[in-house]
């Protein structure tokens, strides 16, 4: 059995801007995020996080560790073709290096990039209709979401250019049969939406398995609101705080 290897470097904190050990920190937090709000998936998916000042690199976790391992020391540092910049005794999950490279690669407004694999998530994946306007959370998303045919495992950079044409400038992402990506400005914005998108594919699998007629909004009604939301000002910013207030109370050491 392989020995249990958490890949925490002392020295690293030294050898990185303090831009770059600040997203490391952010991005680290985020993993525990995820996994306590149950949005992980054993070692698999992925959240990166361009390296400031480095338009050819970004962050990701460790292929093999759980997202409630994850430190800032821990995360590895990759090119666009996922070859590790750093030694860390992981490499990269092949198909985060294609989704990820992908999206960072092309869109420069996006500083972070989650995907997850949730039981909600992948419900409303498979549903024809996708994402449904029926509740206010959901109304976030309204006229905003992409959606990404099922290519098989994203292992193929081919289906790079697809990814990124389908995404095209929006900031959510369904991909079909598979789950959901959200790419933010920041690591902020980024646990926002995915928190928000979750809770909407929470919501809509619930009531649909009521069985009674849902009622939606008029589209006038959605869309504005859709543009309540656009107009906040640095989301996710306000709750990230408390957030992390929350991780330190239950014990969680990640900026390490």
């Amino acid at each position: 059995m392989e020995d249990v290897v958490y890949l925490e470097d002392e020295g690293l904190r030294a050898q990185v801007s303090e831009d770059e050990w600040r997203v490391r920190v952010d991005l680290a937090a985020c993993y525990r995020l995820v996994a306590h709000f149950g949005m992980g998936d054993l070692i698999f998916t992925h959240i990166s996080a361009r390296v400031p000042g480095e338009t050819d690199r970004f962050l990701i976790n460790p292929y093999g560790l759980m997202f409630d391992e994850i430190t800032a020391s821990s995360l590895v540092k990759v090119d666009m073709d996922g070859v590790p910049q750093h030694e860390t005794g992981y490499g990269a999950n092949p198909a985060g290096v294609t989704i990820h490279g992908a999206i960072v690669g092309a869109r420069p407004d996006v500083g972070c990039v989650i995907h997850t694999h949730t039981r909600a998530g992948m419900a409303v994946s498979a549903q024809a209709d996708g994402l449904l306007p029926i509740t206010q959370h959901s109304l976030r998303f309204y006229n905003r979401i992409a959606y990404h045919d099922y290519e098989g495992i994203a292992d193929d950079h081919e289906e790079r250019q697809r990814l990124v044409a389908d995404l095209g400038d929006r900031h959510s992402m369904i991909l079909r049969n598979h789950g959901l990506l959200v790419a933010g400005r920041t690591v902020q914005e980024a646990f926002s939406l995915i928190f928000y998108l979750e809770k909407s594919c929470q919501a809509q699998i619930d009531a649909q398995s009521g069985g009674a007629k849902l009622t939606l909004p008029s589209p006038e009604m959605a869309e504005h609101t859709a543009r309540q939301y656009d107009s906040f000002n640095n989301p996710g910013m306000r709750e990230w705080p408390a957030l992390i207030r929350m991780l330190h109370r239950n014990g969680h050491q990640f900026d390490t």
